[in-house]
């Protein structure tokens, strides 16, 4: 077995670079650097906000989780009360016998006492454990719903996206357990009430001896909480680091390459690098957090020492009597357990509440993204589609990717648009099918101006076949019928027109196959397979526009120059919008368009454009010499 050689820090760094900080960890500064006061400060709010997605999930459930935990409380309180009777009647003169019997009542109300808190907390704890499932389900289908629903455009806007990903990636995820730990520090709050109200009750000075017993504990929690924190927050790029050098050892993609260039040691040798390192700060940070903890202890031995001084003098002076003294030291013990459990639900809680935060007001910027409702309805047909002087520009970029664009489609025609690489021709069909809007200008079906139109509507009278179609993972049926149901004459009919059924005949159960090796007994295609199954979609779809964008790019020579004639035949009486590298397949549309950086530059037939001799002629005369060579 070969030695692993770790490499040198500078190696390792400058093998895989800076890593910036994933959506998962993104919040990780903001607690590496507050204080438990700003922590509590923004307690309310977060409590406020969890209760209320648990209110909208189930009204029953958070109602009777509140409830049953604060009369838990209640009888916590009671409970102590009802100790101090027994403490009193068994330390009172006379025999044995006469004292537990004198004590009975209160050790049954003790019992009592007791057995109605464990069953209120039980109850609080079944409410909680139903809430939970219902938050996760209504913060994802809110955050679907508001995904699925806002302009494409959005994606495309570098912001939007960014909280896009850490309201899916962790904030819709903490939904639930910051319903839970919010319930949490509810409870943790009520128990401390009960403790200090109990102590208030038996005697007002009693009150400060709690908080001398809690507070060393305290510090100690918060002190180890805040370097865990903080050393967590520092390993980020060590925990990416090795995440990415175990992709390499274990995916499927690059395991050929491992092996081709031997790269076993010198990846194992880094991840080794980078482990001991992370490992060297773990011990360091087990090391730190055990001194805080004996500090902590440390301190509450004299804390628990003073409050047991302080008892002590109490009971000298005659100012509290026995019975009160063995409940107050009840009643402390159960405050630090109520103490331990608010602070570690209310770090928690701080920290998920960002990333709940980043979800709900992600929420609220895709629904502002949404436009009010449009009234007219979708044109089922058209004399005529015309784009006039249309501008638009993606977010975030410099200058439009179309700059006054005007083109004109008549019903029945195939239409071409053609042009190099980022002239614009794919964003003019995104606007044209209404997933784009434009900046400025207009979009019209005949008279209609599509502005007015409901965008889910109208796409629902076009169909797309896309070079960067989606590989779904459903069945080869539901990969072309896309969830309508026109009758198997029309699924079977599309499948033949694209070539697609010589591709299902081959699988296991023919239109039953499931699509996606992640399934049992699933099945993958290959790229020009995948290509005639998006090209049977687009025409199962039978829509009054079809659009074609490099519908051929996985095919062959000889599949494409099926496929556009079978293209060119079912698109008789219907009307074709195509985009295509492979000019030779553009000649005989009725019109073709040409674009360049944005803009229209020619138009006309095929030989109009070639007597042009302009960019189209440029085009086609290389590919054309390319073929001939």
């Amino acid at each position: 077995m070969a030695t692993i050689t770790p490499p040198s820090d500078a190696e390792e760094i400058d093998g895989l670079g800076e890593l910036a900080l994933p959506d998962w960890f993104v919040h990780m500064d903001k607690m590496a650097g507050v204080g438990f006061l700003t922590i509590a400060k923004r307690l309310p709010s977060l409590v406020a906000q969890a209760v209320r997605m648990a209110w909208q999930a189930s009204p029953r459930d958070t109602l009777a989780t509140v409830v049953l935990s604060l009369l838990g409380g209640v009888f916590t309180a009671f409970g102590l009360l009802a100790t101090t009777g027994v403490l009193q009647a068994l330390f009172a003169e006379g025999p044995t016998p006469d004292r537990v019997r004198a004590a009975l009542p209160s050790l049954i109300l003790v019992g009592i006492a007791a057995t109605i808190r464990t069953s209120l907390t039980a109850g609080a704890g079944w409410a909680q454990s139903r809430l939970d499932p219902q938050v996760s389900r209504i913060a994802e289908e809110r955050l679907y719903g508001v995904t699925s629903r806002v302009d494409l455009v959005a994606f495309d806007d570098p912001e939007f996206h960014d909280a896009l990903q850490r309201a899916r990636t962790r904030g819709v995820s903490t939904a639930d357990s910051v319903v839970g730990l919010a319930i949490d520090v509810l409870t943790g709050a009520i128990g401390i009430l009960a403790a200090a109200g109990v102590l208030g009750l038996l005697h007002p000075v009693l009150l400060p001896l709690l908080v001398l017993a809690v507070l060393p504990d305290a510090w100690a929690a918060v002190r180890s909480a805040r370097m865990r924190y903080t050393t967590m927050y520092a390993l980020i790029p060590a925990h990416r680091r090795k995440w990415i050098i175990g992709e390499l050892l274990a995916e499927r993609s690059p395991a050929a390459e491992v092996r081709s260039f031997t790269m076993r040691d010198f990846l194992l040798g880094m991840y080794d690098a980078v482990a001991r390192a992370e490992q060297r700060i773990l011990i360091r940070l087990a090391g730190r957090q055990t001194v805080a903890r004996l500090v902590g202890e440390a301190l509450s031995g004299i804390g628990t020492a003073a409050v047991y001084v302080a008892l002590g003098l109490l009971l000298a002076v005659g100012a509290v009597p026995l019975a009160v003294a063995g409940t107050a030291v009840l009643a402390i013990r159960s405050g630090q357990s109520s103490l331990a459990n608010l602070l570690y639900a209310t770090n928690r809680l701080y920290e998920e509440g960002l990333y709940f935060t980043d979800f709900l007001a992600f929420c609220e910027q895709a629904d502002a993204r949404v436009g009010a409702p449009r009234t007219a309805a979708a044109p089922d047909t058209f004399e005529r589609i015309s784009a006039e002087h249309v501008t638009f520009t993606y977010p975030g970029a410099d200058s439009p990717a179309l700059r006054d664009v005007s083109v004109h489609i008549r019903s029945g025609e195939v239409i071409a648009l053609v042009g190099e690489n980022g002239s614009g021709k794919t964003t003019l069909a995104k606007i044209l099918s209404g997933l784009y809007e434009p900046d400025e200008g207009t979009v019209r079906w005949d008279d209609l101006d599509l502005a007015q139109v409901e965008p889910h509507d109208l796409r629902g009278r076009i169909a797309v076949i896309a070079q960067d179609h989606t590989r779904w993972p459903l069945t080869a049926k539901h990969n072309i019928t896309m969830g309508t149901d026109k009758g198997e004459p029309v699924l079977l009919g599309a499948a033949e027109v694209a070539g697609a059924d010589e591709v299902i005949a081959e699988l296991p159960n023919g239109y039953r196959t499931l699509l996606d090796r992640r399934f049992k007994d699933g099945k993958e295609l290959s790229g020009g397979q995948w290509q005639r199954i998006a090209v049977a979609r687009g025409f199962h779809r039978e829509a009054a526009l079809l659009i074609c964008d490099e519908p051929t790019a996985a095919l062959d020579a000889r599949a494409e120059h099926a496929l556009f004639e079978q293209i060119r035949r079912h698109a008789d009486g219907r009307t074709v919008l195509l985009i295509t590298h492979r000019l030779a397949s553009v000649r005989y549309a009725d019109r073709i368009y040409v674009l360049d950086h944005g803009r229209v530059t020619e138009q006309g037939t095929h030989d109009d454009l070639m007597a042009v001799d302009g960019i189209y002629a440029d085009l086609y005369t290389l590919q054309a010499d390319a073929y001939s060579a």
